[in-house]
């Protein structure tokens, strides 16, 4: 069964930063691509930054510069290190992953493609 827990949610001031994990099981870890997405209040899931098997990364252009998408084969943990964040930055955050094993810009963000962790809050607010 695969299972993501996502950890390191939490509210935190403009211009601060915070690390998320998410924790991997029920799948050869270092096989698959990982994904992070998420979804604000009122608004649909966006997707965020994708690492690749290989270790590519890819990140919207938000977020670029600022978020760094990485993962730990060893620990079959992948990590989103989120610095300078913005109130806009404010969604839960989730970790999916492909039910093939392969992501790619096209595939939708649903169950029917990937599985998914239960999410974890990040509220950016002075």
């Amino acid at each position: 069964e695969v299972r993501l827990v996502e950890s390191g949610g939490g509210l935190v001031q403009p211009g601060g930063s915070l690390r998320l994990s998410c924790a991997a099981s029920g799948f050869t870890f270092s096989n698959y691509d990982m994904v992070w997405v998420r979804r604000a209040p009122g608004k649909g899931v966006e997707w965020v930054s994708s690492i690749k098997e290989s270790g590519l990364t890819f990140e919207t252009e938000s977020v670029k510069g600022r978020f760094t998408i990485s993962r730990d084969n060893a620990k079959n943990t992948f990590y989103l290190q989120m610095n300078t964040l913005k109130p806009e930055d404010t969604a839960k955050y989730f970790c999916v992953v492909p039910r093939s094993g392969r992501w790619f810009p096209a595939l939708i963000l649903t169950e029917e493609f990937y599985y998914w962790g239960q999410g974890t809050q990040v509220t950016v607010s002075s």
